[in-house]
């Protein structure tokens, strides 16, 4: 059976938890006090702009008096969000007196709407859409323990008793009220609770993938700390063998096959160092979205590669260079992209056959840049196509003399590319060979 995910806040990130909804309770008594200031400046403006019409509204002396205590007491709960959202942020933790001054304000709302309630009618049953409002507003906005939430809910039963009793009202009213008040309060306590519930499953969720992400960071750092040693301990020996065959090569009496396994030595170097490289470029390009670059002619870049791949890499298939009549301009990392070309060119010459061709296009169309490297070899099959630039892909075969792959050159060559801000694509037919295509954006 698989592991079930656990949703509960345990005693070891309720102090968290804690801290991290009073934050949230504070920017909500921030917006809550500017929302419910804004109101009541309008009402205010509207006594003046239609005095005559308001004051002859039933009650209007009570709604004014509340009005002005509002606008006295709404200010004080603004003023206090913006400082102790200020201490939080110095102190980064939560502490009883931001508890209390966020319990006061959520009391302090739910009085507004009671109070305003009485004021609309001596019976509340007949305008309770105030006090049900402020009750639902501090439920959904506000996350209390279960011990505040009670004491909230005491504290307004309290108070609505008592006004209750201050308006005489007969005793038969005094129990509808009482009984709609007790249901609503019900009403507010399971919500309260439900959201509670709600948004700390959505902590421990964030809370779980917080700690999921450290522990991938810190195996991303080993896996970058074990490549570089395998590059520093294994260059060394791969360079030593390499100089040796070199040494030996030049033995004028060896005969044909002690040459042939020299050559066969060589090619296993270049080969094991392409590996080391393709894994550093993995793990070197993961998270670098930003690169050094230069402005670079792009005939003359590409001319200078295919040249090396002629001499130095002693490639036997034959290499064309079609280049653009016009100079083309690019920003490139000179390093990095030649890896790209690098892969791209060793990928064609793997899957063609021994002295088959290999075009290398340059050309600009839509202010981009285009580069095309096309082979006639044995293509890459339908169903491969849409994998062929992962990491690790399923698509690595053996080339056509059995040269083995490690899966990564296509992708560090397409991460290359994007970092380059372009793009790379390919096109293939099995048995008629492949396109990879580079488009950069062009530059002046």
């Amino acid at each position: 059976m698989s592991k079930q995910p656990n949703n509960r806040v345990t005693v070891r990130n309720k102090t968290s938890y804690r801290d991290y909804y009073t934050l949230r309770n504070l920017n909500a008594v921030r917006t809550g006090s500017i929302i419910f200031l804004i109101l009541n400046v309008i009402l205010r403006v509207l006594y003046y702009v239609f005095p005559e019409s308001l004051t002859r509204a039933q009650n209007y002396p009570e709604f004014n008096y509340t009005n002005w205590l509002y606008l006295a007491v709404t200010p004080i709960f603004l003023i206090g969000s913006y400082v102790l959202i200020y201490l939080y942020g110095k102190q980064k933790k939560a502490d009883l007196v931001m508890g209390v001054f966020v319990f006061l304000f959520a009391f302090f709302i739910i009085f507004c709407g009671m109070f305003s309630s009485f004021i609309a009618s001596a019976d509340p049953r007949n305008a309770l859409t105030l006090y049900l409002t402020a009750l639902s507003i501090i439920s959904v906005v506000f996350v209390f323990e279960t011990i505040e939430t009670l004491l909230l809910i005491v504290f307004t039963e309290v108070v609505f008793t008592y006004m209750l009793y201050y308006t005489a009202a007969e005793p038969m009213e005094m129990v509808y009220n009482q009984i709609i008040s007790i249901t609503l309060l019900f009403c507010f306590y399971f919500i309260s609770r439900y959201f509670y519930t709600y948004k700390s499953i959505y902590f421990v969720q964030l809370a779980d993938i917080r700690d999921k992400n450290i522990a991938i960071e810190k195996g991303n750092a080993f896996k970058n700390e074990i490549l570089g040693m395998v590059a520093h301990d294994l260059r060394n020996p791969i360079g030593a063998i390499e100089t040796i065959s070199m040494m030996m090569e030049m033995d004028e009496s060896l005969d044909k096959d002690t040459r042939e396994n020299i050559d066969m030595i060589k090619a296993s170097c270049i080969k094991a160092r392409g590996i080391i490289a393709d894994l550093l470029d993995a793990a070197s390009n993961e998270n670098i979205n930003i690169i050094d670059t230069r402005r670079t002619e792009m005939n003359h870049f590409l001319k200078r590669i295919i040249n090396e791949w002629k001499v130095q890499k002693n490639a036997k298939n034959s290499l064309v260079f079609i280049g653009s009549k016009n100079q083309v301009f690019a920003e490139i990392n000179a390093e990095k992209f030649q890896r790209v070309m690098d892969n791209l060119i060793s990928n064609a010459l793997k899957f063609s056959r021994e002295n088959g061709k290999i075009d290398i296009y340059l050309s600009e169309k839509d202010n981009q840049a285009i580069v095309e490297v096309r082979d006639y070899g044995v293509g890459i099959a339908p169903d491969m196509l849409p994998h062929i630039f992962e990491r690790f892909s399923k698509a690595r075969r053996p080339g056509v003399h059995g040269e083995q792959s490690t899966g990564l050159g296509l992708s560090i060559s397409k991460q290359i590319i994007e970092n380059h801000k372009g793009t790379i694509e390919v096109m293939s037919e099995e048995r008629k060979g492949s396109t990879f295509t580079i488009r950069l954006p062009l530059v002046d």
